[in-house]
């Protein structure tokens, strides 16, 4: 079970991050290289290099080295994976619940 959550707050971690969020807004529009998300976000490379090791390491987004540069795009079945993870976490069940103390 740990490692299973360890997996989910990894997933979820890419999207706490108001630079992450910045970055997953660019790439709604198709792939896009290094160079220019450096261009549009305005931050260093080192930084860039930070937020897309953890947005690739959930899963979401996905790099492709062309030359000295990495093209990034959203995985489609890292997002899908994502929203499964969202409903499960989120869907009420309807199991009974044990009295939260014994009278």
């Amino acid at each position: 079970m740990l490692l299973e959550e360890k997996n989910i707050a990894t997933v979820f971690k890419a999207f706490c991050d108001e630079n992450r969020v910045r970055i997953l807004k660019l790439l709604i529009t198709g792939e896009k290289c290094a160079c220019v998300l450096l261009d549009d976000l305005s931050i260093t490379q080192p930084t860039l290099s930070h937020h897309m090791k953890i947005l690739c390491d959930s899963g979401i987004v996905i790099g492709r080295k062309e030359g000295k540069w990495t093209h990034y795009s959203i995985s489609s079945e890292g997002a899908a994976t994502a929203m499964e993870l969202l409903q499960a976490l989120t869907t009420v069940s309807s199991y009974e619940s044990k009295p939260c103390c014994e009278k």
